[in-house]
């Protein structure tokens, strides 16, 4: 029975690095004939005008690029707030169940739901705030897909980072408080040095969880071709782009153009959360 069961992970194990290669292998035969009509200029073109067969994925790839950080600078903060909250300060009883159920709610919830209350309740509040510090009040743009996107990430490294603290071994943190350490120089001296490398891996999971978004962001940003001129402006991300453009793709050209940006940001993800996997296997076998 173990010799079956051993097989069977090995197949599957198998199956889902064929489906990998598959789905990679198909984005980069779908884009060979973008590559070869539009070389790497494809990547640092400023003009994206299917009319004009003119494609310039700088955009979007700097859209993706805004959006996907000032999330993460947003959102570290409250991320590690409550994984040290519920780590270290109160790991057990009632109120700390509930806190852990809200996170992994958060997670939970449809990204079109996040778009959604992101129009109807973040878009109002957002031009207000333009309006009073006299920026022109879009409302939707970078900025609130940001706000948005910050919101749907905080889970992913508020979950690790609080297994990670958890697993600090008390005898360093006894240590430290029999030598007269307050909690927050224990925290601050022993939890966070200790646990850095784990925790800098769950920013970067996040990220890729932020590079990828789609619904959520195509909902509030604005969707369009022009490079932002602010954080405060409309833009697009790589995401949003394919998945509003894609069913209009009449031509070889427009298609194959769009397939690259799937592409890249396929490439990109996976690399992210390559090094996040790899920094998380590193924490634990140290």
């Amino acid at each position: 029975m173990e010799v079956f069961f051993k097989k069977t992970l090995i197949i599957i194990a198998l199956i889902m690095v064929v489906l990998v290669l598959g789905i990679m292998l198909t984005l980069i035969i779908e884009s060979i004939p973008s590559m070869k009509s539009l070389g790497l200029k494809y990547l640092w073109g400023k003009t994206w005008d299917p009319v004009n067969n003119v494609y310039g994925a700088y955009p979007f790839l700097l859209g993706t690029l805004l959006t996907s950080f000032i999330s993460l600078i947003i959102s570290i903060p409250f991320s590690f707030a409550i994984a040290v909250y519920l780590g270290e300060y109160n790991s057990k009883g009632w109120l700390s169940n509930v806190l852990k159920n809200l996170v992994e709610l958060i997670a939970a919830v449809p990204s079109v739901i996040y778009g959604f209350w992101g129009l109807l309740v973040l878009v109002p509040l957002v031009r207000a705030f333009e309006i009073k510090f006299n920026i022109l009040p879009y409302g939707i743009g970078i900025f609130t897909s940001s706000i948005v996107l910050a919101i749907m990430i905080i889970p992913y490294a508020a979950s690790m980072g609080r297994e990670l603290i958890k697993m600090v071994p008390s005898n360093l943190k006894e240590g430290a408080y029999s030598l007269g350490a307050t909690r927050y120089e224990v925290i601050k001296n022993v939890i966070l040095p200790y646990t850095k490398t784990g925790l800098f891996a769950g920013v970067l999971l996040s990220l890729g969880r932020a590079l990828g978004e789609t619904m959520a962001v195509t909902m509030v940003i604005g969707n369009t071709t022009l490079i932002p001129t602010s954080i405060f402006a409309p833009g697009n991300t790589m995401a949003s782009v394919i998945a509003n453009e894609f069913t209009e793709a009449d031509h070889t050209l427009y298609l194959s153009a769009l397939i690259e940006l799937g592409l890249f940001l396929f490439c990109v993800t996976v690399v992210i959360n390559m090094i996040g996997k790899f920094l998380i296997s590193r924490y634990t076998n140290k």
